[in-house]
């Protein structure tokens, strides 16, 4: 029986309601795990739907992390004695420069990106056109290829078949694209090794697979889409606050005339403003509050600030009102330093140690991230310069004190002191006085 038969055996079906409900937001527990495999623990398609296409403030949060996150470009990094040295480049880094005919670093990037906000893992492997994939695909047309992540399963093994067991492990990945247009796809089971996975954010709730930042704030993202239903209903209804007309009437037709009129010539962000005419004893009174009145913005406004915790982006950086009430070029400047180093720095690490699974490293290096050409960090090479001022004093004093060079810069780099080694020679100033000899003039003697 073939691998990918034995893999795909028994599988239990499984398949989630719709989301995108108030009733369903706390049903998202542990509903992925299935004996032996794992999915992704959430509805794929309705967090992009109810999110990511129909939610501005999610929308700003992703494409700020996209916008940074893509930025970066991938080279090899040399490793000397565990610790990082120089980068360098090879053309097999091509295959991450132009990911599939016409792509770019960027486009992958910000695919990953993209996946792991909504679904919170990123899948990858490697095509050829001859049909090969994983570590087979090695002819013409060599490329990565996106897995849509609710389309792929995380197969699990261990010696019990428990899947909470200690030695339980990845041993394949299963991509299975549903029925379209009536035609059906053949599963394909892909080895550990063959698949990239990037996942920044575990899951609790499984051993290996990882969590969209939205799960959170699924409230907070519903409660955002009914402020703005609200404000967009104020507006239809009018653009003033609640009003109720009491009319001095039996005739119902008559009353039902005088809704339909009232209605017709006062509802409407066209008729806002407009003088309000009534008669035969008819009486208007407002019962509702304005969107001052209800502190409209600051109840928004505090929405947006959660929902971009939760996407570790700071508000100023997504221009949310309340990071701009507070925003001054200095405060930007420590929000813009907070999310290139709590949020990009540690997404690029990550991703970089997953695309490593389809471009080996050579020996002695380690595949990195080479930021040096993003505009959003500019303002920190400023920092590395006077970084790199200090270090050169550091390294010019010890060397005046006799230690070696070598190991002076050596021990500046790796901040660690103890890889000093000294020359055995001092300045003139540390020498005991008379020990030190003198250069004397030709026809004197030496004193």
């Amino acid at each position: 029986m073939r691998l990918s038969q034995r893999l795909t055996r028994g599988r239990k079906a499984w398949s989630e309601p719709p989301f995108w409900s108030l009733d369903r937001l706390p049903m998202l527990g542990s509903a992925g795990v299935l004996a032996d495999r794992e999915k992704i623990g959430n509805d794929y398609e309705g967090y992009v739907r109810g999110a990511y296409k129909s939610n501005g403030i999610v929308f700003a949060c992703i494409l700020a992390r996209q916008l940074v996150f893509s930025e970066a470009r991938f080279q090899w990094q040399r490793m000397s004695t565990g610790r990082p040295g120089d980068l360098f480049g090879t053309p097999d880094l091509a295959l991450l420069e132009t990911p599939w005919p016409n792509g770019t670093t960027g486009e992958l990037l910000a695919w990953m990106e993209a996946d792991v906000s909504l679904a919170g893992n990123f899948y990858a492997t490697i095509t050829d056109d001859a049909g090969h994939f994983g570590k087979s695909a090695t002819g013409p047309g060599r490329r990565i290829t996106r897995m849509r992540p609710d389309w792929v399963t995380i197969v699990l093994n261990s010696q019990s078949g428990d899947p909470y067991a200690l030695d339980t492990k990845i041993v394949a990945y299963v991509y299975e694209p549903p029925v379209t247009a009536g035609l059906r796809s053949e599963p394909v089971t892909l080895l550990a090794d063959e698949v990239c996975h990037y996942s920044p954010i575990p899951d609790p709730e499984a051993r290996f697979r990882g969590m969209s930042w939205l799960t959170p704030v699924l409230r907070e993202i519903e409660a955002d889409k009914a402020t703005t239903h609200h404000k967009k209903r104020f507006f239809e209804n009018g653009a003033t606050p609640q009003v109720i007309v009491s009319l001095d009437t039996d005739d119902d037709d008559t009353f039902q005339q005088f809704v339909e009129m009232f209605r017709r010539n006062h509802r409407g962000p066209d008729k806002a403003g407009e003088t309000l005419f009534l008669a035969n004893g008819a009486d208007a009174k407002v019962v509702g509050a304005d969107l001052k009145q209800l502190d409209f913005k600051n109840t928004q406004g505090a929405g947006e600030t959660r929902i971009a915790a939760a996407a570790s982006v700071p508000p100023v950086i997504a221009g949310f009102s309340e990071g701009l009430q507070a925003a001054t070029y200095s405060n930007y400047g420590q929000a813009r330093r907070r999310f290139a180093d709590g949020t990009i720095y540690p997404l690029w690490r990550s991703a970089v140690g997953s695309l490593q699974t389809l471009l080996p490293p050579p020996d002695g290096a380690r595949l990195w991230f080479d930021p040096s050409d993003v505009a959003f960090l500019r303002e920190d090479r400023r920092d590395v310069a006077e970084i790199q001022q200090a270090q050169a004093m550091t390294i010019r004093q010890l060397v005046d004190a006799g230690f070696d060079a070598a190991s002076v810069a050596a021990a500046v780099k790796a901040e660690d002191f103890g890889l000093l080694t000294h020359t055995g020679l001092f300045s003139v100033q540390l020498q005991p006085p008379g020990s030190g000899q003198t250069t004397n003039e030709p026809g004197q003697e030496a004193t």
